[in-house]
């Protein structure tokens, strides 16, 4: 059995089964299945009520690990997935969220019972509802280009140490909204002084190294979330050199046929989208 909890769940729970607490937390259910369930609930920390989600996870079962393994994918058995994504982040000094709680038991791993616990994201808005009205209303040139080279320098940073995402589209990050209020102007904006946060990662690989199969998914992804966006040619061809650290020239020349297949993969997934009517 492992656990961790932060000062304010270690008080609150003290002496208690937290795999029970947590099975009682109440709140907006998000997701609720029988396997696992994600919640966004309060809590009461000197005075202060905070915010916070937990997913927790209950068993896959071996019906859903076979059918993985039979289709050459890892199962996702718990929260440990998403626990150490948040960790790698951490250390890399990308944006994510923030664990206050996480704990996991059993040794079978169809019966695995985990649960994360992690502070609210407040005051932030995803990428996809900010951006959403662009094509319209298009945003200043300065706020596009650090946007854009923000994405691109998660993107790189991540995949060249070893993690892949698997849902890598615009709605999975979330913009803070606090240094946007401060400069209304958006002319002293840069992409070092955004916050952007990276979220949603139970289904995130980390290997020594990520396989270009897996990097390719992950940008096509994100490409094909940008598609409606009113993103240009010039737009695609800065997150390429920002993703590359190299000049338009050298992405084209000595990563022509990676964009060529990242293209390929994002109109796969808009052809899919089209046709069932739906988002991805």
């Amino acid at each position: 059995m492992h656990i961790e909890l932060s000062k304010a769940f270690a008080q609150q729970w003290h002496n208690k089964d937290p795999f029970i607490e947590a099975e009682n937390l109440q709140g907006e259910v998000f997701r609720a299945l029988e396997a696992r369930k994600t919640l966004r609930f309060s809590l009461s920390d000197m005075g202060h009520e905070k915010s916070y989600f937990i997913k927790i996870h209950r068993g896959v079962g071996w019906f859903e690990i076979i059918e993985n393994l039979l289709r050459l994918r890892l199962p996702v058995l718990g929260a440990k997935n998403e626990y150490l994504a948040i960790k790698k982040l951490e250390a890399l000094h990308i944006d994510t969220m923030h664990i206050a709680g996480y704990a996991l038991k059993g040794k079978n791993p169809a019966r695995q019972q985990s649960f994360i616990i992690t502070e609210d994201l407040i005051n932030t808005i995803s990428l996809e509802d900010f951006c959403a009205d662009w094509p319209q209303t298009p945003p200043k040139f300065r706020l596009k280009q650090s946007l854009i080279s923000k994405l691109a320098h998660i993107s790189s940073t991540m995949h060249e140490n070893g993690i892949n995402h698997r849902d890598f589209y615009i709605c999975h990050f979330l913009l803070e909204k606090s240094l946007l209020e401060k400069n209304q102007d958006q002319e002293q904006l840069d992409y070092e002084s955004l916050k952007v946060s990276l979220i949603d990662l139970h289904r995130a690989q980390i290997r020594q190294h990520t396989p270009q199969r897996w990097i390719v998914k992950d940008i096509a992804s994100l490409y094909f979330s940008a598609m409606n966006i009113g993103m240009t040619q010039r737009d695609f061809y800065r997150f390429m050199k920002g993703y590359h650290h190299c000049s338009l020239r050298d992405c084209l020349t000595l990563h022509g046929d990676f964009w060529q297949k990242v293209e390929l993969q994002g109109r796969k997934l808009w052809r899919r989208k089209q046709r069932k009517g739906d988002a991805i």
